[in-house]
C-alpha cells in the first residue's frame, strides 16, 4: 500500500507509520512469546489473585490438550461465556491453541439467546462459569454441544476469598449450583490436573483460518456471526500498538473493564496486552466506587473504555477523594463521547481521553483521535494505517464532497472475511472490490477527520426534517445537571415521527421538562427541539456501556401501537 496517499496520513506524528509490516502467525502465538519474554512477570491482576505471562500459557496449553483429548478438531467451534476472569483470558488462548473457533458469548444471555448462538454457530463445546451452568445444560439437547466445562470465579481466588465466595454468590444469585464430573460435564479443576499439556500442533493459516465468531448486537433482526481470521486480529492489535506509540513493552498496566466477550475489550485490552507483555487488571463488571478504589491501588496507565463507563466515575460523590494520576491514555469507544465528559476526565486525571469509532465487523478500530497530538472535538478522529475510509452519497457509490453527509464505507486489513453462513447479509454490506458499508451517517473535513451524525436507521425523519440524535444529545449533554440522555424518535400522526429525550439527572437534580425545554430552543433550531421527556433513573445498556437506544424505540413503538388499537 505504498501509493495509498490521504489527507489524513499530513496529520500522522512520524512515529505513526502510514502502512505497517504485519506478521503472519497465528493469533496464539503471541502468549507464548510473552511467556518466553516476561514469564515471571505478573500478566493478570483479579480480586487480589496474581498470575504470570508462564502461569496463563501453561494453562492455555493445558486447556488446548484436554479440548482436543476430548476431540477438537480444528475449525470446530467453542463458546466462551464468561466474565472478565482469568479464565476468560486462558480459554481465549486455549481454544485457539486447539485449532478451533472461538464464539464469544455474553454471560447475561438468558436460554433463548444462548441457544439461538449455539445453534448458529453450531459450537461443540462450550466453557461457562457454574452459575450459567443450569442454563447450557437445559439447551444443550436442542444444540450441537457435546462437552460443557464449568468453572467458578473462587477458582482464581486467594485463600480466604475462595472460602467466603460461595457464601456470597449464594446470597446474590440466590442458587448454589455443584455440578460433578461426567463424561459431557468438566469441572475447570479437574481439567487443570488431568490435562497432559502436549498439544498436538494444528496449521494455522493466518489471513485464511477463522479465529472468532463475534455475534452483532441484533438490533435488527437477528444476530449474525461476525468471521474474524487470525489476521484481522492481530492487524488492529498492531495497528493500537503503533497509535499508542508512547506505550512501552512491558512496563504498562491496563484496566480491563470492557468486557472480553465484546470485540472492542478483546481486541483493545486483551490482545494488546498479551501481544505488548502489559498487566491486565481484571474486573468482571463496573461498579464506580470499586473501580476508584483499584485506580488507586493498582496504578493503570492504559484505561480503554465507554461513554457510560466515565460517565459514572465522574458522578461518584466520592471521586475527589481518589488519586486517579496513574492513567496516561483512554480510547473511549461503543458509543459518542460527550466534550464535556472527555474535558472533565482529563482534569480529573491529568491523563488524555480521545475518542475511537470502530465495528464488530472491523475487528473493531478503524478511527480515532491521535492521542498525542491534535484532535477535534466531536469528530471520532482519523483512519488509522491501512486503513482507508470515504463518504459515499445516500444509497451510491459515489464519493461525497468534502462536509457532505453520506455513509461511511471503509476498506483494511481488519475487516471481516463476511457473516458466517450469511452470503446473502454479507453481499449487502461488502462489496466486491472490499468496501465495508457501516450504516452510519457522517462526513469528512477538509483535513481528512471523520465525523459521525447517526446511524442511517436511527435518523429521525419528523415533517419532512431530518434529525440526528447525537446532535440533539451534544446539546442536552452539555447541561450540567444532566448525567445522561438518548434521544429517539417516536411515532408521531401529524409529523411522521416526534423527537423524545429519555434523561438520567444527576444526583440532587430538581431540573424539570420546562426548563429543558427552554434550554433546548436557545441552542438548536426549533424543528429538532424533543417534544416530549421521559426522566428515568437508569437507561438500558449492553454490557460494554452502549446505550440501547433501540429497546427505547421499540417500548416507543409498542406503546403507540396500544393505544391506536384501543381507539
Amino acid at each position: 500500500m505504498s501509493d495509498f496517499q490521504r489527507p489524513w496520513h499530513k496529520l500522522y506524528p512520524p512515529e505513526v507509520p502510514v502502512t505497517i509490516d504485519y506478521e503472519e502467525r497465528p493469533l496464539h502465538n503471541y502468549l507464548k512469546t510473552s511467556a518466553e519474554v516476561y514469564g515471571e512477570k505478573k500478566a493478570l491482576y483479579f480480586m487480589g489473585k496474581e498470575m504470570t505471562f508462564k502461569e496463563v500459557y501453561t494453562q492455555a496449553k493445558a486447556l488446548a490438550s484436554y479440548l482436543q483429548d476430548l476431540g477438537l478438531e480444528k475449525g470446530d467451534r467453542v463458546s466462551v461465556m464468561l466474565p472478565n476472569c482469568p479464565q476468560s483470558v486462558v480459554s481465549y488462548y486455549g481454544v485457539l491453541m486447539a485449532g478451533g473457533i472461538v464464539v464469544q458469548t455474553n454471560p447475561l444471555y438468558m436460554e433463548r439467546e444462548l441457544e439461538y448462538q449455539l445453534k448458529d454457530s453450531g459450537a461443540k463445546m462450550i466453557i461457562c462459569l457454574d452459575i450459567l451452568y443450569p442454563k447450557a445444560a437445559n439447551i444443550k439437547p436442542e444444540t450441537s454441544l457435546e462437552h460443557i466445562i464449568v468453572t467458578g470465579i473462587k477458582d482464581y481466588l486467594p485463600f480466604p476469598k475462595n472460602k467466603i465466595y460461595p457464601f456470597i454468590q449464594k446470597r446474590q444469585y440466590q442458587v448454589l449450583v455443584k455440578p460433578e464430573q461426567s463424561t459431557d460435564t468438566h469441572l475447570w479443576t479437574h481439567m487443570l490436573k488431568k490435562a497432559s499439556g502436549d498439544v498436538k500442533e494444528v496449521s494455522i493459516y493466518p489471513k485464511e483460518d477463522l479465529a472468532l465468531l463475534q455475534y452483532t448486537g441484533g438490533t435488527t433482526g437477528f444476530p449474525k456471526g461476525v468471521m474474524l481470521t487470525h489476521f484481522n486480529l492481530i492487524v488492529n492489535t498492531q495497528m493500537s500498538k503503533k497509535w499508542l506509540y508512547k506505550c512501552k513493552d512491558g512496563e504498562e498496566t491496563v484496566l480491563a473493564i470492557l468486557p472480553f466477550f465484546h470485540v472492542y475489550g478483546m481486541t483493545s485490552v486483551m490482545n494488546l496486552s498479551v501481544m505488548m507483555g502489559n498487566k491486565m487488571i481484571l474486573m468482571p463488571k463496573f461498579e464506580p466506587e470499586d473501580v476508584l478504589k483499584i485506580i488507586e491501588k493498582q496504578r493503570p496507565t492504559l484505561f480503554p473504555g465507554a461513554p457510560t463507563i466515565y460517565i459514572g466515575l465522574l458522578n461518584h460523590p466520592d471521586l475527589m477523594k481518589y488519586d486517579l494520576s496513574s492513567i496516561e491514555a483512554c480510547i473511549s469507544g461503543s458509543a459518542p463521547l460527550p466534550v464535556e465528559v472527555q474535558e472533565r476526565f482529563e482534569a480529573v486525571t491529568g491523563g488524555r481521553l480521545v475518542e475511537g469509532y470502530g465495528l464488530t465487523e472491523t475487528s473493531p478500530v478503524t478511527h480515532s483521535n491521535l492521542v498525542w497530538g491534535q484532535r477535534m472535538s466531536g469528530s471520532i478522529g482519523i483512519p488509522w494505517p491501512d486503513t482507508d475510509a470515504k463518504i459515499f452519497k445516500m444509497d451510491t457509490k459515489e464519493e461525497a464532497e468534502n462536509g457532505e453527509i453520506g455513509e461511511i464505507v471503509i476498506k483494511g486489513p481488519q475487516v471481516m472475511r463476511g457473516y458466517w453462513n450469511r452470503h446473502e447479509e454479507t453481499a449487502q454490506v461488502l462489496s466486491e472490490d472490499g468496501w465495508f458499508h457501516t450504516g452510519d451517517m457522517g462526513y469528512m473535513d477538509d483535513a481528512g477527520y471523520f465525523y459521525i451524525v447517526d446511524r442511517k436507521k436511527d435518523m429521525i425523519i419528523a415533517g419532512g426534517y431530518n434529525i440526528y440524535p447525537r446532535e440533539v444529545e451534544e446539546v442536552l449533554y452539555e447541561h450540567s445537571e444532566i448525567q445522561e440522555a438518548v434521544v429517539v424518535g417516536v411515532p408521531d400522526p401529524y409529523r411522521g415521527e416526534t423527537v423524545k429525550a429519555f434523561i438520567v439527572k444527576k444526583q440532587g437534580s430538581e431540573i424539570t421538562e420546562e426548563e429543558l425545554n427552554e434550554y433546548c430552543r436557545k441552542n438548536i433550531a426549533a424543528y429538532k427541539v424533543p417534544r416530549l421527556y421521559e426522566f428515568r433513573k437508569e437507561l438500558p445498556k449492553t454490557a460494554v456501556g452502549k446505550i440501547l437506544r433501540r429497546n427505547l424505540i421499540e417500548e416507543e413503538r409498542r406503546k403507540y401501537e396500544e393505544s391506536e388499537s384501543m381507539q
